[in-house]
């Protein structure tokens, strides 16, 4: 049951854009991890955009896509707004 609603999660909020509590652009989601054994989301998978420098503090995977933990979310609306600085 929590994978079918993980999954329908992630179909509603795919194509969204991603926020920095502080206006930063980070581009749109692209994928959510997941634990595969919990159900647990684990983190933001996110398209970089073009105005946004890998070179930051975001942890970034072999394709050039941002990994945000999924304990960084503080809004999910229009856009989902993250905080990444400590």
């Amino acid at each position: 049951m929590a994978r079918d609603m993980s999954e329908l999660l992630t179909q509603s909020l795919v194509g969204k854009s991603i926020v920095g509590t502080d206006g930063t652009v980070f581009g749109t989601l692209y994928n959510i991890t997941m634990d595969v054994e919990s159900g647990a989301l684990q983190s933001l998978v996110v398209d970089p955009g073009s105005r946004f420098s890998t070179s930051s503090s975001v942890r970034t995977d072999d394709d050039g896509r941002l990994r945000i933990p999924v304990n960084r979310v503080t809004t999910v609306n229009d856009q989902i707004i993250v905080r990444y600085r400590e």
